[in-house]
């Protein structure tokens, strides 16, 4: 018991505190550029750009296919062979920004198939370029029905920096073993921590996507010309 207690010191805790800011601080940066590249990935697979789209297609396609682990080795062990060393934190946040760049761009160009058709019919009928149409009409539409899966996206993404450790990312993963190497009876207080601290992240996360589901149903429930937008049926003004 007494054991236990010491593994929650506060020395202990405060240690765990400050590697799950880096935790954090390599999530948000994470999740903000690979959102940027997602979107932008996605969008130019969509189109169909000739030489482009398939290239953008088929390096997406092997990001996919590769562990993130192998993709952290990379850009920490290899890019120094290329001339540019990034410390851990840096190399953490191009791997996962890379490898979650390529989930969300699947998820954009899946997201952009699903409106109808119509849509884009609609907006060039009115006189919109093809840009124009994609971006003002059909992008929104689509941004807003992908939200709930580009969350839980984001949601892997922070459990995903737990593998950052093997290069030593001083994050929350990192600093529970630095805790328990110095007193192996620590071992099973600093997994239940680990496991308290990484679900109350990931469970707000999820909150937070059930919440902007259960918003958008509502909005289409109270609102008849997002039905009808849902439908490919709203002429547009």
């Amino acid at each position: 018991m007494l054991n236990v207690l010491g593994a929650y010191s506060w020395v202990n805790i405060r240690f765990l505190l400050e590697g799950a800011w880096v935790t954090v601080f390599v999530s948000v940066l994470s999740i903000l550029f690979s959102y940027i590249l997602g979107v932008i990935l996605g969008i130019t697979r969509y189109v169909n750009i000739k030489w482009l789209s398939p290239i953008v297609g088929f390096i997406i396609d092997i990001i996919r296919n590769l562990p993130l682990i192998l993709i952290i080795f990379f850009t920490y062990f290899g890019l120094p062979l290329l001339g540019f060393k990034p410390a851990p934190i840096w190399a953490s946040i191009m791997a996962l920004s890379i490898f979650e760049a390529a989930m969300v761009a699947e998820i954009v160009r899946a997201g952009i198939a699903s409106i109808p058709v119509g849509q884009m019919e609609g907006a060039r009928a009115n006189g919109l370029t093809y840009w124009q149409g994609l971006w003002h009409i059909v992008l929104p539409q689509a941004i807003r029905n992908m939200i709930p899966a580009i969350v839980s996206q984001f949601i892997s993404l922070v459990k995903d920096t737990s593998l950052a450790t093997i290069i030593v990312l001083p994050d929350l993963m990192n600093h529970a073993q630095i805790i328990y190497g110095q007193n192996t009876n620590y071992t099973i207080p600093m997994f239940i921590a680990l496991a308290v601290i990484y679900f109350i992240v990931c469970y707000s996360l999820s909150l937070f996507a059930s919440y902007l589901e259960r918003r958008q149903k509502k909005s289409i429930a109270q609102d008849p010309e997002d039905e009808d937008v849902q439908g490919g049926d709203m002429p547009l003004q």
